[in-house]
C-alpha cells in the first residue's frame, strides 16, 4: 500500500489499482477521503470482490464504509494479480472455478469484462459474454454509427453491435464515452431511439450506464434561445419604417406568428390584420392547408359548397401579398381559417368534438416538457387566452405547473447562519448546483469542532432569503421597490443571481417577493419600452426635489433658470432640450423620470431579468403578468383564524379537548388578546410568515402530544400540541413558547436580516 510514483503523495494513489490516473471515462471518479488519507477509483471500488455499500450515500467514500474498504484492501493484498503479477488483486472472475484476479486498469489492459449491474460481475478475458452474430451479409467495412470510422462488422472486445439494428457497429470507446455524457435517460441506440433492449446488451458487454441526467441537461441556461419568440416580419413588402424587426406590442406594429408553424411573422399593419386576435398563416403554411383541402375535397361542417382558402386581404385598394392562386370574383367559395379546419371540417366524426369549457389540464394550455423545446402551440395558447377570461389561470395552479420541472433529486445545500447570504450565494453558484433538483437545507455552525449539520426548513430559508433581498442594496424605496444602481453588485452579478433567487424562490414552494414596484414588474412583463414610471418610483431626494421645481416652473423663463442651475446634472443625463414653451416642462420632467427610474438602472435589470429566466419564470410572468402582478407588488393578505383553521389538518386521532383549545386559542389571538400573533403562530410551525402562492408541502399538520409546551417541526410543517386541562394552561404554554422561541431565533437572525 504505501508504493507510489516518485514525487507523489500517497493519499494521490488508489489503495486498490496503486494508480495515481485521473480518467473518470476508464476508471470512475478519483475520490480523496482526507480525514483516513485514502483514495480510491470509483471502479476500483464497485467491482471489488468482498466489498458492499453498506451505508448510506454520504458516508464513507460512496456508501462504502472507512472500515470496509480497509479490509478490502487487506484481504486484495494476499492476492496476486494474474497481468502485472503484483499484489492487490481485489477483483476475481467469477466464472466457476476460475481463480483468476486482476487490478480493475489491468483488466482493461486484457479486455475483461465489468458488469455495472446487478452483483457487479467481472469475467475474465477467458470467461468474458460475447455476442452471438448468426450471419453476417455485411463483409465490407462499416461506419461506426458514433465516430463515423470505418469498422469491421466483426464482434471483438472492442467493437460491438447494437442488439436492435443489424447494420449498426460501434467502438467499444465510443459507446462508453456516450454512455457518460447521455446518462440512463438519454442512452439508447442511435438509429432507432430503442433504449430498452440496447440498454441491457451494452450492460451485458461491460458497458457503465451512470444513472444521472444527460451533461447537456446539466448545463445552466442551455436552452434559453429555444425559449426566445421569433420576431420579426417575413411579408414580401414590409411597410414598417423601422425595419422588419420592430415590434410594440398592442399597436399596429406589433408582430403577430404564424399559427402553425410559428417561425414566420408579420406586422399587423403588413397583412392589414385588425385585432391581435386574428389569426394568421405564413404563406408556406396557407399553401399547404389549401393543398389538403383540394385535395381531400373537404366539406365544411353543415355546408354544402366546396370549401377553398381565400385571400382575406384581396380586396379593392389592398396589395395582396400573398402567392396563392385567388379565386375568380364571384364564385361561391367560403373562407376557411386554421381552428375550422382543426375542429369543424373531418373527413369521418371519430371522435366527440371537445367541450368549450376547457380546464387547466386540457391539452389546450398543457405546458410542454422542460426536456423539450417550446413550440407553436404555445403560442396558440396565448392567442386563446387573450380571447376571454375562461382562459384566465390561477396563480398558484401556474407555478404548481412550473414545480413540475424539479426532479425528485435531493441536492444539498449548505448554509452558514452566522454568515447567511454568502453562504447562500455560495450554494446557488456551486457548479454542482442545479435549480432543477429538490433542494435539502442543511445549516452548519464554523465554530462547531465535531462538523455536525442540523436539517433545516426549505420554506424556512426561502423566506429568510426573500427578506435578506428586500432588505439588501440591490433594491431601493421604502415601500414599493425599483433596483437600484450598484456597481459593486454589477460587478458581482449579484442582480443575476438575486433574479435566480427570486425565480427559484417562486418554483421551489417559497414565499414571492411582495415589494416591486409596479414599475419594476412593467419593465419585467412588458418591457422597459412600454412602461411609463411615476414620481414615486424615485427614491433619491435631490432627483424628486429637481422634478418638482420643473414642475413648479410658472414661466419659461422660470424653467431656462432651472435648466441653468441644473445644467451638468442634465447634461449628464442626456436631457438637455431646447424650451420653446412652458409646457416643455412636462416633457422635460419625463426625461428626467424615465433616465431615473429605467435608464439609469438598465445593466442591472438586464442582468436580473437574466436571472428571472431560471426554471423559465420569466416568461410564465410575460405570458401570465395579471396573475404574477398582485404576488410581485403585494404582501400576502392578513391571516385570520379560519385561514389558519383551515391550512392545518389533523392526521391522526387527536384529543378533542386539545383540538377545541386550539381554536379558541386561534381567535383570542385574532381579536387581540394575545400578545402572539397569526404570523407567529406560522412561522412557530413552518418557518415561513405567510402562505406561499404554491401552498406548503407538505400541508402543515397538528398533533396532540403529553408535553409541558408546544413543539414547530418546521421541516414537516408540523405543530405538536400540548395536551392541558383547562383552556388557560394551554394558552399559557402557547404564548410562552411561540413568545421566546421567536425571540431566540430574532436575536440570532438580527445581524444578517
Amino acid at each position: 500500500m504505501n508504493e507510489s510514483k516518485p514525487g507523489g503523495s500517497q493519499n494521490s494513489t488508489c489503495v486498490f489499482c496503486r494508480k495515481n490516473d485521473d480518467c473518470p471515462i476508464k476508471y470512475g471518479e478519483k475520490k480523496t477521503n482526507e480525514k483516513w488519507n485514502l483514495t480510491v477509483h470509483y471502479y476500483c471500488l464497485l467491482m471489488s470482490s468482498g466489498i458492499w455499500q453498506r451505508g448510506k450515500e454520504e458516508e464513507g467514500v460512496y456508501g462504502f464504509l472507512i472500515e470496509d474498504i480497509r479490509k478490502e484492501v487487506t484481504r486484495a493484498s494476499k492476492l496476486k494479480c494474474s497481468v502485472c503479477k503484483k499484489t492487490g488483486a481485489s477483483i476475481g472472475c467469477v466464472a466457476p472455478r476460475c481463480k483468476r484476479s486482476y487490478h480493475f486498469p489491468c483488466g482493461l489492459q486484457r479486455e475483461c469484462i465489468f458488469q455495472f449491474t446487478g452483483n457487479f460481475a467481472s469475467f475474465c478475458w477467458k470467461h468474458r459474454p460475447v455476442q452471438i452474430i448468426t450471419s453476417n451479409n455485411c463483409r465490407d467495412s462499416l461506419l461506426c454509427t458514433i465516430c463515423l470510422e470505418f469498422i469491421e462488422p466483426i464482434p471483438t472486445y472492442s467493437v460491438l453491435r447494437s442488439p436492435c439494428c443489424k447494420n449498426a457497429w460501434f467502438h467499444r470507446d465510443c459507446l462508453q464515452v456516450q454512455a457518460i455524457n447521455a446518462g440512463v435517460f438519454f442512452f439508447r441506440c442511435t438509429l432507432c431511439n430503442n433504449s430498452d433492449i440496447f440498454q441491457k446488451e451494452m450492460l451485458r458487454m461491460g458497458i457503465h450506464i451512470p444513472e444521472k441526467d444527460a451533461s447537456w441537461e446539466l448545463e445552466e441556461n442551455a436552452y434559453q434561445e429555444l425559449l426566445q419568440h421569433y420576431e420579426h416580419c417575413d411579408v414580401r413588402r414590409c411597410r414598417c419604417k423601422e425595419g422588419r424587426d420592430y415590434n410594440v406590442p398592442d399597436s399596429k406594429w406589433e408582430i403577430k406568428r404564424c399559427q402553425c408553424c410559428g417561425s414566420s411573422g408579420t406586422h399587423l399593419a403588413c397583412s392589414s390584420l385588425q385585432s391581435w386576435e386574428q389569426n394568421w398563416e405564413c404563406c408556406e403554411c396557407r399553401s399547404i392547408l389549401y393543398s389538403a383541402v383540394a385535395s381531400n375535397s373537404v366539406q365544411p361542417y353543415g355546408l354544402q359548397a366546396p370549401a377553398r382558402l381565400l385571400c382575406p386581404w384581396d380586396s379593392p385598394g389592398q396589395e395582396c401579398w400573398s402567392r396563392l392562386p385567388c379565386p375568380p370574383p364571384g364564385s361561391n367559395v367560403r373562407l376557411l381559417r386554421l381552428p375550422a379546419l382543426a375542429g369543424e371540417f373531418q373527413k369521418a366524426k371519430k371522435h366527440a368534438l371537445p367541450n368549450t369549457n376547457v380546464g387547466i389540464n386540457d391539452c389546450l394550455l398543457e405546458e410542454s416538457s422542460p426536456k423539450l423545446p417550446r413550440q407553436s402551440p404555445g403560442d396558440q395558447c396565448k392567442d386563446l387566452l387573450r380571447q376571454g377570461s375562461k382562459f384566465r389561470r390561477d396563480i398558484s395552479t401556474l407555478i404548481i405547473e412550473l414545480g413540475f420541472q424539479v426532479k425528485k433529486r435531493p441536492k444539498k445545500v449548505f448554509i452558514n447562519k452566522a454568515n447567511f447570504w454568502n453562504s447562500a450565494l455560495d450554494g446557488f453558484r456551486n457548479q454542482n448546483f442545479n435549480p432543477s433538483y429538490t433542494i435539502e437545507i442543511v445549516y452548519v455552525n464554523e465554530n462547531d469542532h465535531f462538523g455536525r449539520e442540523q436539517p433545516g426548513s426549505k420554506q424556512e430559508f426561502l423566506s429568510l432569503l426573500m427578506q435578506q433581498l428586500e432588505n439588501s442594496s440591490l433594491f431601493e424605496g421604502s415601500l414599493s421597490k425599483n433596483l437600484s444602481l450598484n456597481s459593486q453588485a454589477l460587478k458581482e452579478n449579484l442582480y443575476y443571481e438575486a433574479g435566480k433567487m427570486v425565480a427559484i424562490s417562486l418554483v421551489h414552494g417559497g414565499p414571492s417577493p411582495g415589494f416591486f414596484s409596479q414599475t419594476l414588474f412593467n419593465c419585467l412583463a412588458y418591457g422597459p419600452e412600454n412602461t411609463q414610471p411615476i414620481v414615486d418610483d424615485v427614491s433619491d431626494f435631490d432627483v424628486a426635489q429637481i422634478m418638482i421645481r420643473i414642475n413648479a416652473a410658472a414661466t419659461v423663463d422660470d424653467l431656462n433658470s432651472l435648466i441653468h442651475d441644473y445644467y451638468k446634472y442634465l447634461e449628464f443625463i442626456g436631457c438637455l432640450r431646447l424650451i420653446t414653451s412652458i409646457s416643455d416642462k412636462y416633457m422635460l420632467a419625463k426625461d428626467v423620470l424615465v433616465y431615473h427610474v429605467i435608464k439609469r438602472v438598465q445593466a442591472p435589470f438586464e442582468s436580473f431579468k437574466q436571472g428571472l429566466k431560471t426554471l423559465g419564470v420569466l416568461e410564465k410572468i410575460q405570458t401570465y403578468p395579471e396573475a404574477f402582478f398582485h404576488i410581485f407588488c403585494h404582501k400576502p393578505e392578513n391571516l385570520s383564524a379560519k385561514i389558519l383553521s383551515d391550512l392545518f389538518t389533523v392526521h391522526t386521532l387527536s384529543d378533542v379537548q386539545t383540538l377545541g383549545f386550539w381554536n379558541s386559542y386561534l381567535q383570542a389571538v385574532e381579536d387581540g388578546k394575545s400578545t402572539v400573533t397569526m404570523e407567529d403562530i406560522l412561522i412557530f410551525a413552518t418557518g415561513c410568515k405567510s402562505i406561499p402562492p404554491a401552498g406548503f408541502k407538505p400541508n402543515p399538520s397538528i398533533e396532540c402530544l403529553h408535553m409541558d409546551f408546544p413543539v414547530g417541526n418546521k421541516c414537516d410543517n408540523c405543530l405538536a400540541l400540548p395536551i392541558t386541562s383547562t383552556y388557560k394552561e394551554f394558552q399559557e404554554s402557547m404564548d410562552f413558547a411561540i413568545k421566546n422561541t421567536l425571540r431566540l431565533e430574532k436575536e440570532e437572525n438580527s445581524h444578517f436580516i
